[in-house]
């Protein structure tokens, strides 16, 4: 994490930066609700830890033809879990005859927007019907057969399953998935990480999701489009000592509490118990960035070729292509054909999604320096400036022709305090300042960086670099692994610093932040999995197709006697 100096620990609100930033308007740009819409249906990266191949020999079946009438097949058992012994056998078929065994699944995925302003999330696709190659099996002389196989980890649901011969189906049968719940470890101090892994998640709206409870307080929601049904997250033990139950429930956001009386009877849940040995003290503050993976899509917010001169055969690259607010890297431009002065900006955006309609927010640029161009070549050193998180371009311009232009990832972080000899004495997590300052508001109310507080005093966390598009303009907070509410650095330029109160026993206690997928308004009407901790978001979130890296921020506090 790069931490910020002396001289530039002053926040300014996003009210105050026209007057204070040189701001030039590049183009008009219309909020989410009014762009053409063009869904995508996203990628997943092959970066993605832990994804399950395709069921089986990974070979997709050639198409064949269903008829009406077909022998049934025997799969015994007809229900379990991943990794369990089932038998496929069938009767009264040709005999001496070669079969193919083919098994029905499903492909997911998440559905994307990509503007050259925004990111907006669209929800997710499933495709039914998707068959693959169990094995080849020979009837004996009467025309029966049995073939043993073990259960592989996919989709939860119901499973087709067909003997093909000559690209006809000859006889059809199913298998149902049921789910399976573990927790590893089962016990430990309060902050120790719990990995909590779920298997048969499936592909469709109402099996898609599941709610993860800690003592029936929710902690945050999982999904497996990109892992084939098994989704793993991670949460924090929180105290008092004694045993704490981690429950996994059915859910799209929140969870299905008779599921056993809806129409998929088969998404049970699972339950576990963790056992907190002891107060260990405070763990450190830390972050958790997902695994940099090679983005599987060339379109990025801000990363167009809008306004870039068509002629241009310059080329710019980067030292470091991502990083935290107040970083550095230095810009190379080979092929410039013109000379003299060229300006260095930086493009984001500035504006905000509340109560917006028409144009809500504007392409903002900011200068980063500029350089004397004598041969066709350029290089320079520039700051990230402190401001949106996310994906903007560094432009090479001359006068007002865009030359050349090249993508960087700013990364959320956390915000560091400092003492009056500029010694590093906390991060993020501060008393509120109430006092009603013009310094105080400037700061978003974040006072005297501390870990300890009374019970009912005022948190504030404080973080820089937060994006402004649906995938990376909001976190989600959780207290003691109970969802409280989110925060949004849209409006205040990337800093954003939240409230909340200190509450509970005296001793620690956990706070966790995570991302989420906004979908209050503008919007897009049904958008499922919103406004909720997305505990799965290191493996499978729609970002990381695009190169995002939307992190999880870990805190803790004490709270006094």
């Amino acid at each position: 994490m790069k931490i910020l100096t002396k001289r530039n620990r002053t926040i300014i609100v996003r009210a105050a930066v026209a007057s204070i930033l040189p701001i030039a308007m590049m183009a008009s740009a219309q909020g989410a609700d009014t762009n053409p819409v063009v869904p995508i249906n996203l990628v997943a990266p092959a970066g993605i830890p832990n994804v399950a191949p395709l069921p089986f020999t990974g070979v997709k079946t050639a198409a064949f033809t269903t008829p009406e009438t077909m022998v049934n097949l025997t799969v015994t058992p007809d229900q379990g879990v991943v990794g369990n012994s089932m038998t496929i056998s069938g009767k009264g078929l040709a005999a001496s005859t070669s079969i193919n065994l083919s098994y029905g699944t499903f492909d997911a995925t998440w559905v994307a927007d990509i503007q050259p302003n925004s990111v907006n999330y669209l929800g997710y696709k499933f495709t039914k019907n998707v068959f693959i190659d169990i094995a080849n099996v020979t009837t004996d002389g009467s025309g029966n057969f049995s073939y043993t196989t073990k259960i592989p980890s996919d989709f939860g649901g119901i499973h087709d399953i067909y003997a093909v011969v000559n690209n006809v189906a000859v006889a059809h049968g199913g298998f149902q998935y049921l789910r399976t719940m573990t927790i590893s470890p089962t016990s430990g101090p309060i902050g120790t990480p719990i990995t909590v892994t779920y298997t048969g998640l499936g592909a469709s709206l109402y099996t898609a999701g599941a709610a993860l409870h800690w003592d029936n307080s929710f902690a945050g929601e999982m999904q497996a489009f990109w892992t084939r049904g098994t989704a793993k997250a991670v949460i924090r033990a929180a105290g008092p000592v004694g045993a704490h139950t981690v429950e996994v429930k059915d859910a799209i956001t929140f969870a299905y509490l008779n599921i056993v009386q809806s129409p998929v009877p088969y998404a049970n849940g699972g339950a576990a118990t963790f056992r907190v040995t002891k107060d260990a003290g405070l763990p450190a503050p830390s972050v958790d960035y997902p695994v940099k993976m090679e983005p599987t899509l060339s379109q990025r917010t801000t990363l167009s070729s809008v306004g870039l001169d068509p002629n241009t055969k310059a080329v710019a690259t980067l030292s470091a292509s991502s990083g935290d607010v107040n970083s550095k890297t230095t810009v190379s431009v080979t092929g410039l054909t013109s000379t003299g002065d060229h300006q260095i900006v930086w493009a984001s955006v500035v504006g905000n999604r509340v109560n917006c309609t028409g144009t809500c927010w504007n392409y903002t640029s900011i200068p980063l320096g500029q350089a004397n161009v004598t041969d066709g070549t350029l290089k320079s050193e520039v700051t990230i400036p402190d401001h949106l998180g996310g994906w903007h371009v560094i432009q090479i311009k001359k006068g007002d022709v865009i030359e050349a232009q090249v993508p960087f990832y700013v990364k959320e972080s956390m915000m560091p305090f400092y003492d009056k000899n500029g010694k590093l004495i906390g991060q993020a997590i501060a008393k509120a300042d109430n006092s009603g300052t013009l310094e105080a508001f400037q700061k978003g109310n974040s006072g005297a960086a501390t870990t300890t507080f009374k019970n009912g005093e005022e948190i504030t966390i404080s973080i820089k670099g937060v994006g402004w598009t649906q995938l990376d303009n909001t976190l989600a907070v959780t207290y003691d692994n109970s969802y409280i509410g989110y925060g949004c650095g849209f409006n205040s330029n990337g800093y954003m610093v939240i409230h909340i109160r200190a509450t509970g026993a005296p001793g620690t206690h956990i706070i966790d932040l995570h991302p989420l997928l906004y979908t209050n308004q503008p919007s897009f009407a049904g958008t499922p999995y919103g406004m909720v901790p997305i505990l799965t978001s290191d493996r499978d979130f729609p970002g990381l197709a695009l190169g995002y890296q939307v992190p999880s921020f870990h805190f803790a506090i004490n709270i006094s006697k």
